[in-house]
């Protein structure tokens, strides 16, 4: 009987150290749950200074960086100190561009790195996560000091203007910004006012005064506890830990590429087995970011103020919409609703700045930032055309569906399914990350999201962007301020 022959050393050695770094992951957000409600009761701001809980919330970042990524951790620290060199020496007028060469140069210099030392796809886990939200980190507040000492407020929209940084930071306000335990491993990315006002004590109270308390029958504002919020997203973070325990290893994406699936499969059918590999994919992005989602909860920062109902809301740092995730009915709908914080750094930095097609630069800009493997490329491209496709549907047709309740439903069930697919579609590539299985997916689906997207930009007429209008009118508005 022949001895079946071992595993490579190399692909055995990386399994090896992915599992570990998983296992470090889940390790390190636990730990920084348990620290994150101590850091709430024991430092919280009437117990103890604002210096104080800088201090412990960056040293606690720093202890767990090197816990999770050991040496590769280097590279975080070399890339905050290098920015913080900027910050303070760079003029105010180029603050924000060179900060953000910088931080995406030395980003994509990581990417790089990855795909020649290492395998596709061995490293799921590894340095560059962090890494990527600290870019986040650095170009936010870069744009933010920019818009508070830079410009003049006419110039700023309103979002803008309240969130514009009016003075260069302290070192010790800078490194807790960026590498704070509550979201150094997993993030999400949050704005630096909020950020200081949480570590101040005056986050909660910030939201809170936008309501008219009296009308409501309280005394005074009330001390709203995220003990509620927590245990919500840990349950969520237990139901996707099965999801993904049980359904993600049952539904490899790469079978929708497998010959023989290919050849005994109906076209439909396929369609049909690419919704649920790719619900099956989704589990681990629920958990990892809604557990995050929950460390930055039970230590008290992430509160939104107060719904229609008067119930508190702790969704200030959440990442996705669930619900509106699995029930959008446009690819726009979609996209706002998964990966929140990097949707909003994106049009921060991007969208919102872009002298001309921001669409496209913005889908650029987001592939750049994942990294340099080619499906996701392949992803952000196909997404720039459906997207525009999508907006040219919805313009040009929805409103002959409004005019009833029956025709109302059938276009929401229409446009569920042909999002969903859509989603699924474009997708595929980002999973898959290398260039051959994307063609062989594409080849076997027959290009059809691609084909119909050009047909509907080639026949139906494209209205003006609200981008587009809205620069031009606050154009007009600075234009006739200064003519003042």
């Amino acid at each position: 009987r022949e001895t079946p022959s071992p595993s490579p050393p190399r692909i055995t050695t990386a399994f090896c150290f992915v599992c570990l770094l998983q296992i470090n992951f889940v390790a390190c957000q636990l730990f920084a749950l348990l620290a994150a409600f101590w850091f709430r009761i024991y430092l919280s701001p009437s117990h103890a200074s604002s210096a104080v809980r800088h201090a412990f919330a960056t040293l606690f970042g720093i202890y767990f960086a090197v816990f999770c990524f050991g040496w590769y951790s280097i590279h975080l620290f070399v890339l905050v100190m290098m920015n913080y060199g900027i910050m303070n020496m760079a003029s105010i007028p180029n603050i924000h561009r060179y900060s953000f060469l910088v931080a995406m140069g030395y980003l994509t210099l990581c990417h790089i790195s990855r795909i020649y030392i290492f395998h596709y796809g061995i490293l799921t886990t590894d340095f560059s996560g962090p890494l990527m939200i600290i870019t986040q980190k650095i170009t936010t507040l870069a744009c933010q000091l920019h818009d508070g000492i830079g410009r003049q407020a006419e110039e700023l929209t309103a979002e803008q203007n309240r969130l514009a940084v009016k003075s260069r930071p302290s070192l010790l306000e800078y490194l807790s910004y960026l590498l704070n335990f509550m979201s150094i491993i997993a993030g999400p990315c949050s704005n630096y006012k909020d950020y200081i006002a949480f570590i101040e004590g005056r986050h909660v109270h910030m939201k809170l005064l936008e309501v008219n308390w009296k009308q409501k029958g309280y005394d005074r504002l009330p001390d709203p506890s995220p003990t509620g919020a927590v245990m919500y997203k840990l349950c969520i973070t237990l139901v996707s830990l099965i999801l993904f325990l049980t359904l993600t290893k049952n539904f490899p994406m790469a079978y929708i590429i497998d010959n023989e699936f290919l050849d005994k499969t109906p076209f439909l059918a396929r369609l049909g087995y690419l919704y649920v590999v790719t619900q099956a994919a989704k589990p681990k992005y629920y958990f990892a970011w809604t557990l995050a989602d929950a460390v930055n909860n039970a230590a008290g920062y992430g509160f939104s103020g107060v719904d229609e109902k008067g119930t508190f809301r702790w969704d200030l740092l959440s990442n996705l919409n669930i619900w509106n995730i699995e029930t959008a009915t446009s690819f726009k709908m979609y996209i706002e609703n998964w990966n929140i914080q990097t949707a909003a750094w994106l049009k921060r930095v991007c969208y919102d700045r872009a002298p001309w097609y921001p669409t496209a630069l913005t889908f650029i800009l987001s592939a750049l930032w994942h990294g340099i493997y080619p499906g996701y490329y392949f992803t952000f491209l196909t997404g720039i055309l459906i997207t525009l496709a999508a907006r040219a549907i919805r313009n040009n047709c929805r409103h002959y569906f409004l005019s009833s309740v029956p025709l109302k439903i059938a276009y929401d069930i229409v446009t569920w399914v042909v999002t969903q697919l859509a989603v699924c579609y474009t997708v595929a590539p980002f999973v898959m990350l290398a260039v051959e299985p994307t063609i062989k997916f594409y080849k076997s689906v027959y290009f059809h999201m691609h084909i119909l997207s050009i047909l509907v930009l080639l026949l139906l007429p494209i209205r003006p962007q609200t981008h587009s209008l809205r620069r031009a009118q606050n154009q007009a508005m600075m234009n006739s301020v200064k003519s003042k």
